[in-house]
C-alpha cells in the first residue's frame, strides 16, 4: 500500500514537471515572440496586443483579457488580469468583495480577498517605453520558473493596462520608424529626436489624458474609469517619462499634498519608495524623490486614484519623445531604450512586491478609508446643495450626469426647507431656501473624499510650487448657484419632482420659442441648422403669452421655412426632445412687451462655415480642445486649416476663423495679417484665443491693448522700493517666478449681458484664469467680460500679478469693417471640463455679429 502511494505521488510530480515544461515551451518571451530583443526597436500597438493575447492564450489559468473600449481611431483598449490559478476563476467574486469593502455594495465578503493592484502604461503616447516594459512585466508575472512572482500573486490580483493612449503612441512610433537611422542615432541633433507637430503625447483630439482622469471628457477616460470604478484598486501606478537628461523618479511625491490625502497614504508613498530604492540601489541606478510631481491637482493618474482610496503613484523615466532608441545626454552618457525598459520593469516589480507583502495593511486601511468616508467624512462641509431653476436645467443635468460617471451619490431635496451655508457666488455664509428639486449631495457616502475635493470652494495649498491649476470647484465649472453646508443634509428623493411644463397644443404654431441657457440649447441650434431649418434670435428680452424670454432666445418661425411644410413641426419637436430642450409655441408674432417677432432686432442666424487653424506654431492642446468641441460636443462641421498652407487658402470660403493659442509671429506675418484683416472687413469673424489675442494686441486696426503696456513713470520712492526686489536668494528662484503667475485660478467676470457674447448668462461668469496676459478696457469696441477689483474667487495667484488681474478685459469684441473680431484672454474650453464656458464659445461662433 505504501509502495503504491509512493508511486502515485511520484507520478503526479512527474506530470506536474511535464506540464510546467510544456508551458515553458509554449510561453514565449517578448523577444522570442517579436523576433527582436526589447529595446532594439519600438513595438507597434497591434504587435503589443498580439503578445498580450499570446500570453493569455498560453497561460489561461493565470491571465484573462478584457477589451474595455476603443479609441477615437478605433484601436482596442485592453486590460490584462493576472492572478494565481486559485484566484483567476474567482475574479468576479474578488471584484464584488472589494466593492463590499468600500461599502459600494452590500453583503458579506466571501473567501480570501487579495489586494487589487492596477498598473497603467503609456498614458502619454510618446512616453513609449512604458508599453515596451509591460510585455516583460507580464511575462515575468506568469513565468512558471519565476517563483518570486508566483508568491506575489498569492496576495494580489494585478490589472495591467498595456497602453492607455494607443492613438498617441502610434503617432509617435510610426513617425520614429520613418525618421530614425538604422539602429538609432544617439546624436541629440539627429532628426529622430525632434518630433513634428503635434507630437505623440496627446490622444486623437490632442488632449492630455493624464489631466483627464477626474473630468472624463475623452472616450479613453470614460471607458477606462467605468471599469476602474467597478474595481477600486488599493494601489494604482502610472508610468511616464520626463526630460531626456533626468534620471528616474519614484515616490514619495513632492509637496504640495492635498489635505485630503490621509496620513497612511502619505506614509505608504514612502513604503513603496523603499521597495523601489532597493531595486535601484542594487543596480546602481540614479533616481530622485520628493522634488517634483506633487499630489494636488485632482485629475492625474496618481491623485484621482488617491482620492478614490488607492495609493496612487507616478513613475517617471528620463527620455520621452526625444530619447528614441539611444540618446547622448549632456553628461556624456548614452541613454538607451533598453535602459529605460529595465527601470520601468524594476519599478513595476517593486510596486507589485510591496502590494503583495503589505497586503494585510493595505486592505485594513482601504476598509478604514471608506468606513470614514461613510461615517466620518472629512472637511468643514457635510453637504452641498445645487439650486435648480428653469434657466439652469441643462447645466444641472450635465452636472448630475457627471456625478453618476464618478460614482458619486446624489438626490433631490424632495421638500422645501431652509439651511445655512457658504454661498459660492458671494463667498459668504448665509441662509438658503432649499426647494424640492434642488440637488443634494451628502458627504456621508463612500465617495465623500472625492466629493470634498471636487466641490471645496477653496483648496488648501500648502506650497505654491505646483505645476498645474489650483482651483476647479464644480459649481463654478458648471455655472450653477450652489451652497456648501456645515450641517448634515440627506436627499429626500432619488428623483426630481414632476414639473408642470406647458405643453404645445397648437399643431402648426406661428413660431416656436426656445430659451438660450445651456450647451443643450446650442446643440439644438446646430442640429436645426444642419437640417436647413431657419432660426432667428431675439437681441432683446420680450414677453408673450404671459411668459418672459431673455435676449438670445431662439425663434423658429413658419415664415422662411415654408419649403419644409408640415415636416417643420415634426423636425423641431424631435430635435427639442433629443436635446432635452423645452419648447414653447406662440400663435402670433405680436409680443406684449419688447420687440415683435418680425422686428429688425430679431436676427436670422446664418449657418456659419467655420475654419480652425492647426499646425506648427499652434498649441496642439488648445487646438484639440476646439476641435473636440465641434466634433464631439456640439456635432457641428469645422474645417481644419494647417499653417503650412494657410497663406494659400481663400478665406472667402469661410465665415468664421478661429485662432487657438499659439505663437503667431511666423503664421501671421505682415502680409498674411493684412489678408486676414481684409477678410474681416468684408464680413468675416475672427476669434482670437489666449496668446493669439495677445499677438493681435497693439497691432494696427486691432483695438486690443496689453494691460500696462504704457507703464507710468515711477517715483524715486517706488524706485528705491523696487530695488529691494533684486535682493533674491538663488534657492528661491522657482518660487519667485510664481509671484508673477496665476495658476489656474477662478475669477468672477462681470458681463455685459446685453451683448450676444454674453447671452444665456447673468451679470457674471466664473472663468478659470490661467494667464497673466491681460488687456486694458477697449476705447473702441465692446468690453463684454471684465475683471473688476476684488473679483478673485479661488486658487493661487502670485503677488505681482494681482494688480494686472484687476480692471482688465477678459472677453471683448470689435467691429472691423463689416466683420467682427472676438477676443478671449482665456480659453473657455480648457481641457473640455469647464462646462460653463461652452455656451460662451458657442455665442462667439454663432451669435456675435449676426
Amino acid at each position: 500500500m505504501i509502495h503504491t502511494l509512493k508511486r502515485s505521488v511520484a507520478f503526479i510530480l512527474v506530470m506536474l514537471c511535464i506540464q510546467v515544461s510544456w508551458a515553458q515551451q509554449q510561453l514565449q518571451t517578448p523577444a522570442q515572440f517579436l523576433g527582436y530583443e526589447l529595446g532594439e526597436e519600438f513595438t507597434p500597438h497591434s504587435r503589443l496586443l498580439d503578445y498580450v493575447q499570446h500570453v493569455a492564450t498560453q497561460m489561461p489559468g493565470k491571465v484573462k483579457l478584457q477589451q474595455y473600449g476603443k479609441t477615437y481611431e478605433g484601436r482596442p483598449l485592453m486590460l490584462a488580469y493576472v492572478a494565481s490559478e486559485e484566484n483567476l476563476p474567482r475574479l468576479e467574486q474578488i471584484r464584488e468583495n472589494n466593492l463590499k469593502q468600500a461599502s459600494i455594495q452590500n453583503g458579506q465578503i466571501q473567501g480570501n480577498q487579495p489586494v487589487i493592484t492596477w498598473m497603467s502604461y503609456n498614458v502619454h503616447g510618446n512616453e513609449s517605453v512604458s508599453s515596451e516594459s509591460v510585455m516583460q512585466v507580464l511575462y515575468d508575472l506568469v513565468d512558471p520558473k519565476n517563483t518570486q512572482s508566483q508568491e506575489w500573486l498569492k496576495n494580489t490580483v494585478v490589472l495591467l493596462d498595456p497602453c492607455v493612449n494607443p492613438d498617441g503612441r502610434e503617432r509617435y512610433v510610426q513617425w520614429y520608424k520613418q525618421a530614425s537611422n538604422r539602429g538609432g542615432n544617439a546624436s541629440p541633433f539627429a532628426w529622430e529626436h525632434y518630433e513634428p507637430w503635434p507630437g505623440g503625447r496627446p490622444n486623437h483630439y490632442y488632449f492630455d489624458l493624464n489631466r483627464d482622469w477626474a473630468w472624463q471628457t475623452q472616450v479613453e477616460s470614460k471607458q477606462r474609469l467605468a471599469v476602474y470604478n467597478n474595481w477600486l484598486p488599493q494601489v494604482h501606478a502610472d508610468f511616464h517619462e520626463m526630460g531626456v537628461d533626468a534620471p528616474y523618479y519614484f515616490s514619495p511625491a513632492a509637496k504640495p499634498f492635498h489635505e485630503s490625502i490621509t496620513p497612511f497614504q502619505r506614509q505608504f508613498q514612502n513604503t513603496i519608495g523603499d521597495y523601489n530604492r532597493s531595486y535601484f540601489d542594487k543596480n546602481n541606478w540614479l533616481y530622485f524623490t520628493r522634488e517634483s510631481f506633487d499630489l494636488f491637482y485632482p485629475s492625474y493618474g496618481d491623485t484621482w486614484p488617491t482620492f478614490n482610496g488607492a495609493i496612487g503613484m507616478t513613475y517617471e523615466q528620463g527620455g520621452s519623445g526625444r530619447a528614441g532608441l539611444a540618446y547622448a545626454k549632456s553628461d556624456g552618457d548614452t541613454l538607451t531604450l533598453t535602459d529605460r525598459i529595465a527601470h520601468h520593469v524594476a519599478a513595476s516589480k517593486a510596486t507589485i512586491q510591496a502590494s503583495s507583502e503589505k497586503a494585510d495593511q493595505l486592505k485594513t486601511e482601504f476598509r478604514k478609508y471608506y468606513d470614514n468616508n461613510l461615517k466620518k467624512p472629512g472637511g468643514d462641509y457635510k453637504a452641498f446643495v445645487i439650486k435648480a431653476t428653469p434657466a439652469t436645467t441643462g447645466n444641472v443635468k450635465a452636472l448630475t450626469e457627471y456625478l453618476s460617471k464618478q460614482g458619486i451619490k446624489y438626490g433631490y431635496a424632495g421638500k422645501r426647507t431652509s439651511a445655512r451655508g457658504f454661498n459660492y457666488a458671494t463667498g459668504k455664509n448665509g441662509s438658503i431656501k432649499v426647494e424640492p428639486n434642488d440637488v443634494v449631495i451628502s458627504m456621508y457616502q463612500p465617495k465623500s473624499t472625492l466629493v470634498k475635493v471636487l466641490f471645496e470652494p477653496k483648496s488648501a495649498l500648502e506650497d505654491s510650487l505646483t505645476y498645474d491649476i489650483t482651483s476647479w470647484a464644480m459649481p463654478y465649472a458648471f455655472g450653477l448657484e450652489a451652497y456648501a453646508l456645515t450641517s448634515r443634509m440627506e436627499p429626500g428623493s432619488e428623483q426630481p419632482a414632476a414639473t408642470t411644463s406647458k405643453s404645445i397644443t397648437t399643431e402648426r404654431p406661428y413660431a416656436y420659442l426656445s430659451r438660450w441657457n445651456s450647451l443643450s440649447d446650442l446643440t439644438f441650434l446646430t442640429e436645426l441648422m444642419q437640417q436647413n431649418i431657419k432660426v432667428r434670435m431675439a437681441e432683446n428680452p420680450f414677453e408673450t403669452d404671459g411668459q418672459t424670454y431673455e435676449a438670445g432666445t431662439l425663434i423658429i418661425t413658419r415664415t422662411g421655412n415654408e419649403k419644409l411644410g408640415a415636416k417643420l413641426d415634426e423636425m423641431v419637436r424631435a430635435a427639442a426632445q433629443k436635446h432635452n430642450v423645452e419648447l414653447a409655441a406662440t400663435t402670433t408674432g405680436f409680443v406684449t412687451s419688447g420687440n415683435d417677432l418680425g422686428s429688425g432686432s430679431v436676427r436670422y442666424l446664418k449657418m456659419p462655415k467655420v475654419a480652425l487653424l492647426a499646425g506648427e506654431g499652434i498649441s496642439s492642446n488648445a487646438f484639440g480642445e476646439v476641435w473636440h468641441y465641434f466634433e464631439q460636443q456640439i456635432n457641428y462641421p469645422v474645417t481644419v486649416l494647417n499653417t503650412s498652407y494657410f497663406s494659400t487658402v481663400p478665406l472667402t470660403e469661410f465665415d468664421v476663423l478661429i485662432l487657438p493659442s499659439g505663437s503667431y509671429g511666423r503664421v501671421l506675418n505682415d502680409d498674411m495679417l493684412e489678408k486676414v484683416k481684409t477678410w474681416v472687413r468684408a464680413g468675416g469673424k475672427l476669434i482670437a484665443m489666449e496668446s493669439a489675442a495677445a499677438f493681435l494686441a497693439g497691432k494696427k486696426d486691432f483695438n486690443l491693448k496689453r494691460k500696462g503696456e504704457e507703464a507710468p513713470a515711477t517715483s524715486k520712492k517706488e524706485e528705491k522700493e523696487n530695488m529691494y526686489d533684486y535682493l533674491k536668494a538663488y534657492g528661491d528662484r522657482e518660487r519667485d517666478v510664481l509671484h508673477g503667475e496665476v495658476q489656474g485660478s477662478i475669477f468672477k467676470v462681470n458681463l455685459d449681458r446685453t451683448h450676444p457674447l454674453a447671452f444665456g448668462y447673468g451679470d457674471t461668469y466664473y472663468a478659470l484664469v490661467r494667464s497673466s496676459n491681460t488687456f486694458d478696457f477697449m476705447k473702441e469696441g465692446w468690453n463684454v467680460g471684465v475683471l473688476k477689483k476684488d473679483n478673485y474667487t479661488s486658487g493661487f495667484v502670485g503677488q505681482r500679478v494681482r494688480e494686472k488681474l484687476q480692471d482688465a478685459l477678459i472677453l471683448g469684441s470689435q467691429e472691423l469693417g463689416r466683420g467682427q473680431v472676438v477676443y478671449m484672454a482665456d480659453n473657455p474650453l480648457f481641457r473640455g471640463f469647464w462646462h460653463s464656458g461652452k455656451l460662451l464659445f458657442g455665442n462667439a461662433v454663432f451669435l456675435v455679429g449676426q
